[in-house]
C-alpha cells in the first residue's frame, strides 16, 4: 500500500466515523502532503517510519519557518494519523511520544461595542440590495458568536421562532465542529436585519439561480450559497470602510460576542454553550480580557492605585 492509499483511509475514517468538517479534512490533507514530501525526500515509506525518523521530521518542519501553531497542528495530525494506523493496521506508532511545543498565551482580539457598531453600519455601499445582505451576515455573526463556516452553512430552516415565558424569540441553529449542533437566540438588531434581507433581498437573488430554488439562508449574486471566502471579504471590506486597523476577521466577531457577554455579567457556562466549546476551559480565555479591563480601570480610577 502506498502513502496516498494510507492517507485516503485515514481521511475517510475522519470524515465518516468522526464527522469532521471539510475545512478540517482539507487541513489534514495539507499536513499529510508535507509528510509525503519528507518521506520521498528521505526514501522512506509509512510502515518503515521510526522513532529516529520522527525526530528528523520535526527538524524538517522546523526548517520551513512555519508559525508555532502551524507546526503544532502538523505534529497533531501526524499523531492522529499514526494512532489510527496503530489501531487499524497494526503499524508501530513512532509519533506517540512526540509532544507539541507550548504556545505563548495570546488573548483573543475583541472590538469595543462602539467599534463593532461602526463596523456593522459600514456594510452599506452603492448596491443597496447586497448591502442589506451583508448587514444581515454581520449582525448574525455578532449576535450569535458563530464561526464564518457556520454562517455560510446555515439553511432557511435553521432560523425559527420559539415561545419562551409568553415571549416569542428568534433562534438560530448552528452546526459546529464535528457536526455538533447548538441553538443561540437572536437579538432585535439581527432579527430586523435578517427580516429585511429575507423580504427584500433573498427573493431577488434567488431569481438569478438557474434552479430558482435553494435551501441556503445566505445567497450570492448568482443565487447560490455564499462562500466562506465571500463572507470573509464582507467583513474585511466593512472593517476597512469603518477605518478599523488591519487584522479584522470573522473570528473577531466571535471574540467580541463572548467578551461583551462576559462584560455584561453573563454566566461563563452559558457563554460556553453558545460558543459551542466542549470545555469551559476554552471559554475562560475571554475572562482574561475582562480582568485586564478591570485592572486598567482600577489603576486609572482608584485613589489608592493612582501613582
Amino acid at each position: 500500500m502506498n502513502s496516498h492509499q494510507y492517507f485516503d483511509l485515514f481521511l475517510n475514517y475522519q470524515r465518516i466515523e468522526r464527522g469532521l468538517s471539510n475545512n478540517t479534512l482539507a487541513a489534514y490533507g495539507r499536513d499529510l502532503q508535507r509528510f509525503d514530501i519528507f518521506l520521498k525526500h528521505n526514501n522512506l515509506d509509512i510502515p518503515s517510519f521510526n522513532d529516529g525518523n520522527a525526530q528528523e521530521f520535526i527538524g524538517f518542519i522546523d526548517s520551513q519557518k512555519l508559525s508555532l501553531s502551524t507546526s503544532n497542528r502538523i505534529l497533531s495530525t501526524m499523531r492522529s494519523f499514526y494512532a489510527y494506523l496503530e489501531r487499524n493496521h497494526n503499524l508501530t506508532n513512532p509519533m506517540k511520544d512526540v509532544v507539541s511545543r507550548k504556545l505563548p498565551l495570546r488573548l483573543p482580539k475583541a472590538l469595543t461595542i462602539s467599534q463593532m457598531s461602526d463596523l456593522i453600519n459600514s456594510s452599506y455601499r452603492e448596491d443597496l440590495i447586497i448591502s442589506l445582505r451583508d448587514k444581515a451576515i454581520l449582525e448574525i455573526l455578532y449576535s450569535s458568536g458563530a464561526r464564518v463556516s457556520e454562517i455560510v452553512g446555515m439553511n432557511l430552516a435553521d432560523v425559527y421562532d420559539m415561545n419562551s415565558d409568553s415571549e416569542q424569540i428568534r433562534i438560530v441553529k448552528l452546526r459546529g465542529k464535528g457536526g455538533k449542533e447548538r441553538i443561540v437566540p437572536m437579538g432585535s438588531f439581527s432579527v430586523k436585519a435578517l427580516d429585511d434581507y429575507l423580504v427584500r433581498v433573498r427573493p431577488m437573488l434567488l431569481l438569478k439561480s438557474d434552479k430558482n430554488k435553494s435551501d441556503a439562508l445566505f445567497l450570492n449574486q448568482r443565487g447560490t450559497r455564499i462562500s466562506r471566502q465571500s463572507a470573509w471579504q464582507i467583513v474585511v471590506d466593512s472593517a476597512e470602510r469603518a477605518g478599523l486597523s488591519e487584522g479584522i476577521s470573522p473570528h473577531v466577531f466571535r471574540h467580541s460576542f463572548a467578551t461583551h457577554l462576559l462584560d455584561g455579567g453573563a454566566d461563563i457556562r452559558v457563554v460556553q454553550e453558545m460558543l459551542g466549546h466542549s470545555s469551559v476551559t476554552t471559554t475562560q480565555i475571554y475572562t482574561l480580557i475582562t480582568i485586564d479591563k478591570i485592572r486598567e480601570s482600577y489603576a486609572m480610577a482608584h485613589p489608592r492605585a493612582v501613582k
